[in-house]
């Protein structure tokens, strides 16, 4: 990553931070920025949560272990990454009108995770968030099996699971990315 991309991205991160801080109670910035310069690998990530609409922030999910995770906070699923199934399997089973990409794929090259059920509802502990849109999430292997798969969003003020046909693909679902350091 160029120097001046880095630097403009770790400010944005910054930035988000400071503006929310009950995202992440406690935790200092200096202690994030040791952890992203130990591994700048991790960056390229970032920026692509970026880029995608994600707007990543620092998200504890563990306080007792100090393991932190960004995950996209962005109010609705992140715009650039809708309209795709939800893995490889289900994007080549369709015949006709198959999305751009599938959510798993893009997250493997993306170097991310999608959010499981329990971490997609600890978000909405934060804020409310997939109000006009909703997210894949992680489905387990016997639900992915018999084809299906789960996504999560906020409607009524209660954040609900439901399941869809993994091939299917809408313009206002999409998923929302988690990096753990």
């Amino acid at each position: 990553m160029e120097k001046e991309l880095k630097a403009e991205l770790l400010e944005t991160l910054e930035l988000r931070f400071n503006k929310n801080p009950q995202r992440h109670s406690g935790l200092d910035w200096k202690l994030v920025l040791e952890k992203l310069e130990a591994k700048p690998s991790l960056l390229d990530s970032l920026f692509l949560m970026e880029e995608t609409g994600g707007e990543p922030d620092v998200v504890i999910f563990n306080s007792s272990t100090e393991e932190f995770s960004f995950v996209d906070c962005s109010k609705e699923s992140p715009i650039g990454r809708r309209s795709f199934c939800y893995d490889q399997e289900a994007l080549e089973a369709r015949k006709k009108f198959k999305p751009a990409n599938s959510a798993m794929a893009l997250a493997q090259e993306m170097g991310v995770e999608l959010l499981n059920e329990v971490q997609y509802k600890e978000l909405q502990e934060l804020g409310e968030f997939d109000l006009k849109t909703s997210s894949w999430i992680i489905t387990p292997p016997a639900i992915r099996n018999l084809g299906g798969a789960l996504f999560c969003d906020r409607r009524y003020d209660h954040v609900f699971t439901y399941h869809n046909g993994a091939d299917s693909y809408y313009a206002a679902r999409g998923f929302r990315a988690i990096l753990s350091l």
